[in-house]
């Protein structure tokens, strides 16, 4: 493991939604979007979360800025425990953690000149007024590829792509130490795609950025990120460097979703591996390890005991997988 101290470092982070039924709203249930994370991000590192829709992986980034408050677990940024903090003392930790959402059209607000709507966290922070906010509005526009005529323009007058780039425009400008990058191409052409991940690694490069990439698209990815971690019903069931992980998955489940890849070299096939059965409710999820209803290779081990996220032997030390059976080939049936 790396002796470089962690930029974010999260312990057992966990985030459940209250479920309210009758006239009293009483709480009988709760939602485990995010249910136990351990999660590491050092400095100038990019971290991808992926993982099927619905698994936990939004709520996550969310929780990690407390942009949704915890329900438990620590989350440390810099050196210090954000869970605690409050007020003014969270709000300056803030100016260092940004987020950039998916909807490049309902996170930019309407009535808002763009001008207006980068230049906010430099008037709330206090780090820029005047004519010192407008260069600085300029400067990060051109930066990611638009025209100084753009900051006096609202977002409808723009494409989702120029949107997307003004909403990074807008989480850059304050000099954030952290960003998370939440789905922010998804729903993007994929002509567009490619040039705002272009984007993303040259300002990474030029801003020294540190990155918490989120996305279903394991090509998205892995062509951004450092390490992955895949996440399946708000737990991380493997994480390792970006390479390892693509080369020689271990956990079932990150074998499913790299199997789901486009092969680009004509005549190259790959077995397809197609999981069958729904994924369960989070509200009232599996015992033991959450993929066994899915899993072909699961025993009666899988129901009593969950798995703990760990190295396995003949894997790297930062190669963890959380799998009783990890590494195991799937059956040539499954497929």
């Amino acid at each position: 493991m790396s002796s470089v101290e962690p930029l974010m470092r999260a312990r057992g982070v966990v985030k459940h939604f209250p479920i309210r039924r009758g006239v009293l709203q009483r709480v009988s249930g709760h939602v485990r979007a995010v249910d136990g994370v351990d999660l590491d991000v050092l400095p100038g590192q990019t971290v991808g979360l992926v993982g099927e829709s619905g698994c936990g992986k939004s709520t996550l980034g969310r929780t990690l800025l407390r942009l949704v408050e915890p329900t438990g677990g620590e989350i440390s940024f810099d050196g210090r425990d954000i869970t605690r903090l409050h007020g003014g003392d969270l709000k300056k930790a803030r100016r260092e953690m940004q987020i950039v959402f998916q909807d490049p059209v309902g996170s930019l607000d309407p009535r808002m000149r763009v001008r207006d709507i980068i230049g906010e966290g430099l008037t709330t922070h206090g780090l820029a007024t005047g004519r010192e906010r407008e260069r600085r509005v300029i400067e990060m526009l051109e930066r990611v590829g638009m025209r100084p005529e753009a900051a006096s323009r609202y977002p409808h007058e723009f494409s989702g792509g120029q949107r997307q780039r003004i909403g990074i425009a807008r989480a850059l400008v304050i000099k954030p130490k952290l960003v998370v990058a939440d789905e922010p191409v998804s729903a993007l052409d994929v002509s567009i795609q490619s040039q705002v991940l272009n984007l993303l690694v040259e300002l990474k490069q030029d801003l020294q950025l540190t990155y918490i990439f989120i996305a279903h698209n394991l090509a998205v990815v892995g062509y951004i990120s450092d390490r992955i971690a895949v996440m399946y019903l708000g737990k991380i069931v493997e994480i390792a460097d970006a390479a390892d992980l693509y080369r020689r998955p271990l956990h079932p489940y990150a074998q499913a979703l790299l199997s789901a890849i486009p092969q680009l070299v004509p005549g190259q096939r790959r077995q397809r591996i197609v999981l069958r059965g729904d994924v369960p409710s989070p509200i009232n999820p599996p015992s033991g390890c959450r993929f066994r209803t899915r899993c072909p290779l699961a025993q009666e081990i899988c129901a009593e005991k969950e798995p703990p996220l760990e190295a396995k032997p003949e894997s790297p030390d930062d190669h963890l997988a959380a799998c009783h059976f990890a590494g195991t080939p799937m059956p040539a049936d499954f497929a």
